[in-house]
Order: structure tokens, then C-alpha cells, then sequence
């Protein structure tokens, strides 16, 4: 930070100045640094981790569904005035980023035929139901909590927008690929079973519950609980988010090259500060994963399916067919009794009846 301050150039008070776009730049970094804070009071849910090259990365642990969690993003960006912002979102989730709570609660609680067909398009059958299953699990504790998840990530990113030259990036690995790998690594009975657990969940959660649970996130502890028989879908859900995230907050976490008046004056560059704002069980993984080798090009493919995966697909297929077809009958035959049932049609089939030649 030291490094930076020393190729601010300052402004002297008195008479208007034109500044040129370097001035100017460096004028409002200088700003930056000022309200940077060298040593942060940080809330105690924060794990600060340094690059190679002194950058320095500070991990926001959140619960998804708390009021202190997103106090405790607000507070962190201001201490650090920072240079990057990383949520744990991908570009799938980024439209919650934008929607009022009032909006976002609503959408939370309502799982619509129209959002199962766009979770299935997009993510062909099994992973599209997972999908819908999961939100469910959220959508319980948006009912139960009456609180929209995601405050966290809204609030990084109106804060992230009051800092100068601060950038924000999604940090998730895209959920296609993550539903996708999850699918792919379970039998198709373990997929029944997984499905079963995750259909019947309704225990009552409170705030306090919301709270207790501070040190490893609500929504993701409920998720371990379920899936802790399956280490490969922990796995994919988990562990391999962990690494997803520990790169991009590494790819984030550069030194940053001050602009230069001309071409002849050299090169200096500075550490940056980034915020990453991840669910509190993704933080022992990250710090796990800051000093290993990371190679995210085997966590991003998604396998062929498998024989159980399309005899799975074809079941569900079978099963919506069916269901649709038993409807549509069921609705013809109501809709025929109540038809004939009216006067008119009684009188009719009576004239018809009665026009109709009898042996």
C-alpha cells in the first residue's frame, strides 16, 4: 500500500486545475487509499489470505440467509476499500444481484411448471428436477425464515459500486456444470433416495437456528446433512466449488499497474486487495486450497452419461408422458359428461334419438 502511496502525485489546493486523465486517476486512488485502513477492524467471520505477490484477499464467511452476514460484507468493503469484489455466484444467478427482496422473496417460495421446463432445458431432465429440488430446500427456508437468500451478494455489490475502480466478479463455477457432475456421479437408486430426502423436507427453522449456524452456512449444513451418505455428490457440490473458488479468487488477486503519464516513464505496479464473499463452508476448503497447484479444466468437463442416467431420463420422460396423457384424458371425459350433462345436449341426443330410424 506504501508503494502506492508514493506515486500518487497530489493536487494543490487554491484555483480549478485541468487534469489530465492520469492526474485524475491517481487523485481518486489516492482517495481510495486513504480511506483504506492498514490494519481493518474486520468482523470475526473474515479470514484474510495473502498472494505471492503480497496481494491480499480477505474471505467473508456468510451464512445465506442472515441479517449480520450482510452488516458484515458492508463493513469489510469499507475497511479494505478494495480492488475486487468475487461473489459466489456464476452468470446463471447473477439476475438476483438486481431484483428487490420484496420480488426475489416471492420467486423464492414459488417453484412454477414454467421454472421446472427452464431448469430441464437447460440442464436436460435429471439435473433440471435436482436443480428444482434444491431450490426447494431453499424456498423452505425462505418460507420458514421470510427472508430472500442472497442479501449478502446485493449488498457486496452496491458497496462494490461505491468504491473507486473497484471491479466485480463471479467467482461459481456455472450450476449447469456443477448439477451436471452431481447427476453424473450417482446410481440411479441414490438418485431416488436423494430426491425422496429432499421432497419431504419441512422442519421448522428459525432465526436462531439461521445464527447458531454462522460458523458453517444454514443452507449448506442442511445440504451435508442430506447428502453425507454420498461422498461423490459432497464432491462435486462441495469440495470441487472449493477449488473453483480458490482459483478465481487467486485470478483476482494480481498486482495492479498504475497508469503512466507517457510511454517513457516505467512500469509500477502495486498489490491488490480483494473481498470474496463465499458460504461459511466453503472457507476451510479455500484456505486449504491457497498454496496448492490448481487445475480447474477436469472439474469443468461434464461426463457422458452414463447406462442408469438414460434409463433414468427415459423413466422420467415415460412417467411425464404418461401423467399428461392420463390428464388430458381425465379433463376430455370431464369435459364430455359436463357437456352432455347441459339441457341443450339432452335435448338434442332426445331430437337425434328420436330422428333416428328403429328396426
Amino acid at each position: 500500500m506504501s508503494g502506492a502511496s508514493d506515486v500518487v502525485p497530489r493536487v494543490l489546493s487554491g484555483e480549478p486545475q485541468n487534469l489530465s486523465d492520469v492526474d485524475a486517476f491517481n487523485l481518486l486512488l489516492e482517495m481510495k487509499l486513504k480511506r483504506r485502513r492498514e490494519r481493518p477492524n474486520l468482523p470475526r467471520t473474515v479470514t484474510e489470505l495473502v498472494a505471492e505477490d503480497g496481494s491480499r484477499v480477505y474471505v467473508v464467511g456468510t451464512a445465506h440467509f442472515s441479517d449480520d452476514s450482510k452488516k458484515d460484507v458492508v463493513k469489510t468493503i469499507r475497511e479494505v476499500q478494495p480492488d475486487v469484489v468475487v461473489v459466489e455466484l456464476c452468470q446463471y444467478r447473477v439476475s438476483m444481484l438486481k431484483m428487490d427482496e420484496s420480488t426475489l422473496l416471492r420467486e423464492a417460495k414459488e417453484i412454477s411448471l414454467e421454472k421446472l421446463q427452464q431448469a430441464v432445458r437447460q440442464n436436460g431432465v435429471m439435473s433440471g428436477l435436482m436443480q428444482m429440488l434444491l431450490l426447494k430446500v431453499s424456498a423452505h427456508i425462505t418460507e420458514q425464515l421470510g427472508m430472500a437468500p442472497g442479501g449478502e451478494f446485493r449488498e457486496a455489490f452496491k458497496e462494490a459500486s461505491k468504491v473507486p475502480f473497484c471491479k466485480f466478479h463471479l467467482g461459481d463455477r456455472p450450476i449447469p456444470v456443477t448439477f451436471k457432475r452431481a447427476i453424473a456421479a450417482l446410481s440411479f437408486w441414490q438418485k431416488v433416495k436423494l430426491a425422496w430426502g429432499l421432497c419431504f423436507l419441512s422442519d421448522p427453522i428459525s432465526k436462531d437456528d439461521v445464527e447458531r449456524c454462522k460458523q458453517k452456512d444454514l443452507l449448506e449444513q442442511m445440504m451435508a446433512e442430506m447428502i453425507g451418505e454420498f461422498p461423490d455428490l459432497h464432491r462435486t457440490i462441495v469440495s470441487e466449488r472449493d477449488v473453483y473458488l480458490t482459483y478465481m479468487l487467486r485470478q483476482a488477486a494480481r498486482r495492479l499497474e498504475l497508469p503512466r503519464s507517457s510511454d517513457a516513464e516505467p512500469r509500477k505496479c502495486v498489490p491488490s486487495v480483494v473481498v470474496g464473499v463465499v458460504g461459511m463452508g466453503h472457507v476451510p476448503g479455500i484456505e486449504k486450497n491457497w498454496t496448492t497447484d490448481l487445475n480447474i479444466q477436469e472439474i469443468m468437463t461434464v461426463p457422458p452419461p452414463s447406462v442408469s442416467g438414460r434409463v433414468s431420463r427415459l423413466a422420467v420422460k415415460a412417467a411425464f408422458l404418461g401423467l399428461l396423457g392420463y390428464g388430458l384424458y381425465w379433463m376430455g371425459r370431464r369435459a364430455a359428461s359436463l357437456v352432455l350433462s347441459l339441457p341443450a345436449a339432452q335435448y338434442c341426443l332426445q331430437r337425434a334419438s328420436a330422428a333416428w330410424p328403429h328396426k
